[in-house]
């Protein structure tokens, strides 16, 4: 009998090494932290898979499933207008926006929109947000609600419209489709705009709605399907800009370990360069396409229309600068800026 016992026994050194081996997983279980994120852009957009999705995916990578995100499209829980607060009071843990979409809150949000025709090259963008401070100013005026701010890319909005702009005429009498600080200022240059989410766009262009609008620019507008119903892409751009932000709730973030929370911002600052090159590039295999496959057409704005639309854009930013003394603070940085580089 003793010696059957002796065989049942087990010692406790394997016990314990057993238990070793299934609370690990037991805790890795419980340790998953799960956000839901809200987008700005339909299933359909571009960016949806080359930002979004990616983010997610680095995310979960780098986090080692420690952080997981459950990702929905524009409109799935709430408008796109309504995702700041959401965030900011911890409804939903992450979401994408345009800054024009927080313009109650944020008053420094015109001036991240893109202030009309005063970038002329994306990496003047980039290097007024990174190497200028803009993007911290951003971030600290999110942080007064809750909210840690990361601009996704830095990339032009360009118009598309169903008939070529040859004169001031014809761009007075467009109803474009526009939103933030380029809607007032299309408005003020004398066309008629209107605000539609993304998902009634391409309807809205069908059946002449409207006569234009931006999404992004080409690859935007492609992913979108707007070129079969738009064939003239128009140029310049109306502005070179962050129009694409990712937002999280700091108090969800701060729950989150030490290692994890530094991955997230690493990750969120990898983003912004790496989207902004790729961007660029994604931009002129657009194009090509577009022109080869849909017979889109650019559309050079003439010099008297462009004149006049730039006439109009800087009034347009006085006002963004008096929307607070921050605001004051960046338009001046941004003059500095561009009369270094010789356009004022």
């Amino acid at each position: 009998m003793k010696s059957m016992l002796k065989k049942l026994l087990v010692p406790a050194s394997l016990v314990a090494l057993a238990v070793s081996t299934v609370l690990p997983q037991v805790a890795a279980a419980q340790d998953v932290t799960k956000w839901r994120v809200q987008s700005h852009w339909p299933g359909a957009s571009s960016s949806y898979e080359d930002s979004l999705v990616r983010l997610k995916n680095e995310i979960e990578r780098r986090t080692e499933g420690r952080l997981q995100l459950q990702l929905f499209e524009s409109g799935a829980l709430f408008k796109p207008q309504e995702t700041f607060n959401a965030v900011s009071r911890g409804i939903i843990q992450m979401g994408t926006i345009s800054p024009g979409y927080a313009q109650d809150k944020m008053t420094l949000a015109g001036i991240a929109s893109g202030l009309p025709f005063a970038f002329k090259n994306v990496w003047e963008a980039a290097y007024f947000h990174k190497h200028m401070g803009f993007e911290d100013m951003l971030r600290d005026e999110a942080a007064q609600y809750g909210v840690y701010w990361s601009t996704d890319k830095v990339y032009p909005t360009e118009l598309v419209v169903k008939n070529p702009i040859n004169s001031w005429e014809d761009f007075t009498k467009l109803k474009i489709r526009s939103s933030g600080a380029l809607q007032k200022f299309l408005d003020e240059a004398g066309a008629s705009t209107t605000f539609l989410p993304g998902s009634e766009l391409y309807p809205a262009l069908d059946t002449g709605v409207v006569d234009g609008a931006h999404w992004g620019a080409v690859q935007g507008a492609a992913s979108m399907s707007l070129y079969e119903v738009a064939k003239y892409h128009v140029r310049p751009a109306l502005n070179i800009a962050g129009t694409d932000v990712i937002i999280i709730n700091q108090k969800a973030l701060d729950k989150l370990s030490e290692q994890d929370q530094q991955a997230v911002k690493q990750i969120l600052d990898e983003q912004f360069w790496y989207r902004t090159n790729e961007y660029l590039y994604q931009e002129q295999v657009a194009l090509r396409k577009a022109i080869k496959e849909q017979g889109v057409q650019v559309n050079t704005l003439p010099e008297d229309v462009e004149k006049r639309l730039r006439d109009v854009a800087t009034k347009t930013w006085e006002e963004e600068g008096q929307r607070s003394d921050k605001a004051a603070e960046a338009l001046k940085k941004l003059k500095e800026f561009l009369g270094q580089l010789g356009y004022l």
